[in-house]
Order: C-alpha cells, then sequence, then structure tokens
C-alpha cells in the first residue's frame, strides 16, 4: 500500500561555520580607488607598519554597509573573511583611530592630491561650481574645532563643526572639495577656504553658485580676481524697498505662470540684480506670519491669565540661571488693547511687503529665467549634504581631536564622492537616491562555504539591476 505524504517535512537546522556579508560594495570601492588612483595619494603619507590603503578601502566599505562607529568598523573588519579580502593582519581598535589621525594631519595635501587625480581621469565639460555650509554635531567636548554655534541639525545645546563643500555643478553634480572649520564661524569668512581649496581647478569664466549667507563685497571680489563669474541671493534692505513699491511699474516679465513668478533686472555698472515676486511664495510667507500671529496672542492671552490669577510665571517667561537674581514685572498690551487691535499690531510688526520678493545677484547677464533656474539648481548641493548627514552618515561625530574629526570627515567625503561617481559615469542612476545605490551593492553578498570542505567556497548572491551596473566594467558581472 502505497502512502501519501499530507504535510511538509520539517528539516533538522544544522549550524555550520559558514559567514555571509556584503561584497558588493567592498567591489564598488575598490573600482573607485583604483579609478582615482587614491593608493599614490594616501601611500606617502603611511609606509611602515599596516597598509593604509587596505584600511582605508575597508573604512569606506564599511561606510558604505553597516557605518555605526569606529569600535564598530573594527569589529566588521576584523573578522578573517573581511581581512582575507583586504590583505589584512589582525589589529587593535587603535590603529583605526591613528589611521583618521593621520588624514586629519595632511589633509590640505589629500584633499589636493585627490582632486589632482579627479581632473587627470576625468575632462569634464565645465568647472562650474557650487558651494554651501552646513553644520555637524559633535559629541564630547574635547576637540578645539567643537564650539557652541548656530545649528542647522536643530541641536543649540550640543557643541558642532561647520562643514564647506564644492560641487561641479549640473550635470555632473560631483562634490570634489571639503574643508572643516570651527562650529561658530560664519560662511561669510568660511568661504574664503572653501574657495581657496578649489580655484585653481576652474577654468577661467567658471560661474560660482552659492547662497546670501556668504554674500559680501570682499567675497565676490575674490571671484571677480580670478576671472571667475558669480551667481548669489542678496538679502533685501530698505533701498530694496522703493524697487518692490514700484514692482509693476518696472512692468516685470512673467517667468512662472503655475507660480506666479514675475521678474525685473537692474543692471548696473559691475553687477545685474535679477527681483523676482512669486505669489506662490507670498502667500507661503503670509500663511506663517499668520500662525506666528496667532501663536503670540495665545502666549499673551496665557500670560495675562496667569497675571490676573497672580500666579507664578512659567520657566519660559523668566531668566532661568540661578547666577542672576532679578525683580521684574509682566504686563501684557492686552489690558488696553482688543483682541483684533492685538492682531492689527502684530501685523503691522510682522507683515514687511517684502513678502513673496527675493533678489538674486550675478556678475553675469542672464535671463531672467537662466538667472532663476541657475540658481536653483545649486539645491543639488543641499542633496549632497542630506546624503552625507542621513545616507553616508557622517553624524553624530564621536571622535576626540581635531585630527581625528577632520579624518572622519574626509572618510564619509570619499564614500559621498563615490556614490556621486556612479551617478556620473552611469546616466541611468542619474536621479537614484544615495539610499537606493547604497542598498543595491551591498545587497550583493558572498557567503563563505567551509563546512566539511577541505578549501573554501564563494557563493555570490542578489544581483539586481544596480549592482550588476556599477561593477559590470571592472569585475565581468554582466
Amino acid at each position: 500500500m502505497v502512502t501519501k505524504q499530507n504535510k511538509l517535512r520539517t528539516y533538522e537546522i544544522v549550524p555550520n561555520t559558514n559567514i555571509s556579508f556584503p561584497i558588493g560594495t567592498i567591489l564598488a570601492v575598490e573600482k573607485f580607488y583604483d579609478i582615482l588612483d587614491l593608493s599614490t595619494v594616501f601611500g606617502k603619507h603611511k609606509k611602515n607598519g599596516i597598509n593604509i590603503n587596505s584600511l582605508l578601502k575597508a573604512l569606506v566599505s564599511y561606510k558604505l554597509t553597516d557605518n555605526f562607529s569606529i569600535k564598530k568598523a573594527y569589529e566588521w573588519i576584523n573578522r578573517d573573511e573581511v581581512l582575507d579580502l583586504f590583505d589584512l593582519d589582525e589589529f587593535s581598535e587603535r590603529t583605526l583611530y591613528r589611521v583618521l589621525g593621520i588624514i586629519g594631519a595632511n589633509r590640505d595635501e589629500i584633499i589636493s592630491d585627490i582632486q589632482d587625480n579627479l581632473f587627470k581621469r576625468y575632462d569634464f565639460e565645465h568647472t562650474n561650481i557650487n558651494m554651501d555650509w552646513t553644520s555637524v554635531v559633535l559629541h564630547g567636548d574635547k576637540a578645539p574645532l567643537g564650539k557652541y554655534g548656530y545649528s542647522r541639525d536643530h541641536r543649540p545645546d550640543k557643541k558642532q563643526i561647520t562643514i564647506g563643500i564644492s560641487e561641479l555643478a549640473d550635470p555632473i553634480n560631483l562634490p570634489f572639495g571639503i574643508t572643516v572649520e570651527k562650529g561658530n564661524l560664519n560662511d561669510q569668512t568660511h568661504f574664503k577656504k572653501t574657495y581657496h581649496q578649489v580655484n585653481r581647478r576652474l577654468r577661467k569664466g567658471s560661474l560660482v553658485v552659492f547662497d546670501k549667507g556668504a554674500n559680501s563685497i570682499e567675497n565676490t571680489a575674490l571671484i571677480r580676481a580670478d576671472e571667475m563669474q558669480y551667481i548669489t541671493a542678496k538679502k533685501l534692505n530698505k533701498s530694496d524697498d522703493k524697487i518692490i513699491a514700484d514692482f509693476y511699474e518696472y512692468c516685470p516679465e512673467i517667468i512662472n505662470p503655475e507660480n506666479g513668478i514675475y521678474g525685473i533686472k537692474i543692471t548696473k555698472p559691475n553687477s545685474v540684480n535679477y527681483f523676482y515676486f512669486s505669489e506662490k511664495l507670498q502667500k507661503e510667507q503670509l500663511e506663517s506670519k499668520g500662525r506666528k500671529v496667532l501663536r503670540q496672542i495665545h502666549e499673551a492671552k496665557e500670560l495675562q491669565e496667569i497675571i490676573d490669577r497672580k500666579k507664578k510665571i512659567p520657566k519660559r517667561f523668566r531668566i532661568n540661571n540661578v547666577l542672576i537674581d532679578v525683580s521684574y514685572s509682566f504686563q501684557t498690551k492686552l489690558i488696553e488693547l482688543s483682541e483684533d487691535e492685538a492682531i492689527k499690531l502684530l501685523e503691522d510688526k510682522l507683515i514687511t511687503g517684502r513678502e513673496g520678493f527675493f533678489c538674486l545677484k550675478s556678475s553675469k547677464n542672464l535671463t531672467l529665467k537662466q538667472a532663476l533656474l541657475t540658481y536653483r539648481k545649486k539645491d543639488s548641493i543641499e542633496k549632497i549634504f542630506h546624503s552625507l548627514k542621513n545616507e553616508i552618515e557622517i553624524k553624530p561625530l564621536r571622535v576626540w581631536t581635531d585630527d581625528s574629526i577632520y579624518g572622519a570627515i574626509i572618510i564619509g567625503f570619499i564614500a559621498q564622492m563615490f556614490i556621486s561617481l556612479m551617478r556620473y559615469e552611469f546616466a541611468e542612476l542619474k536621479h537614484t537616491s544615495t539610499k537606493f545605490i547604497k542598498k543595491s551593492i551591498s545587497n550583493l553578498t558572498v557567503t563563505v562555504d567551509s563546512w566539511q570542505r577541505k578549501s573554501k567556497k564563494y557563493i555570490y548572491a542578489n544581483f539586481d539591476a544596480i549592482n550588476r551596473l556599477v561593477l559590470r566594467s571592472k569585475w565581468g558581472i554582466s
């Protein structure tokens, strides 16, 4: 009699010593490390002991995979199979910190050499650049670079550093310069260091694009002295109010009917001012100020009620410092004003008449559409900052010396450069985010099968369209 099996048999899981890890990231790092000949860039800075290039390839590979901390990187690299791939012997955690210190101590020469190799390898179609600056939170207070300042990460309670990035503009969109300065340095001052790091790479007449935070007469003069052009945003001031008041008398040109953007050009002897009005921006700014009016009315009512009830004033309304002894009283204007009058008073204070207006300034005589489009394309550098902070994850920094901070930032910068080079080399990846490129190349794994074998067998898995594309030219993957 033949019996029919109605249930699936449960197979016993037998533990083995096989190990799997991402190989796609390692292969991609090897590829671009070779393309830029980074071995010559770093090799001269550490000639004895453990090979610095093997350590750096491992660090950048880790940066593009798990990326938690130097301690975790040390554990990730110090596995037999990973050590074999990078031709490394087991090493101490301190070795990685020493490598960061070496990179940081030689940062200017290293960035210059990377730029030399980059421009030697690629004949870029232009050298127009975008420049911008951001801040990164620093954990720990021993490094002199760490200062309290305006925090773009919304952590004013933490010390920080400031970072400047130079990017070859669209359609290249490749970061090729990075500067690191103290956390309280303003953009106008930081501009000089960032610009001088890259200016000798630019062809005469190249366009330098940056925002109004770095705009100053001195900085634009630096650019013009090098026979370059610039476009930047300009802070509106009292002298611009007459132009704003008479805006429609200039017969403005319609730039974008959908968002209601209009523009006029004011030509000066050495520059051109491009004034724009956006109906959409005006609506957003007025709505924002309307919300602020309501918040302040609510706050004033709350405070008046506390005063009327003779209650203790909440901390947020008081000076909260045990070293300061002060007596003061509160009096809101709600006693003498109706709510409508209070709202009118706030509106008069907050609404300036500049809502919806903005101004660009350039040494180049462009059309209104060209100027606006060129400046708006600067947003690509914001995507690089987002990628560095949230995908490459250079923050938060947990290293303790200035040189280690510089070194850690440069490791992240190289990882970002590799991702951007993938987008530049492969048109199919032009609009693919760092997150998806990272995920794809790290998905390509290798399993080292050593169970019951005299020799190891390597099994590759999880190929997809992106990792095939990135790796096929060097490794024959198709």
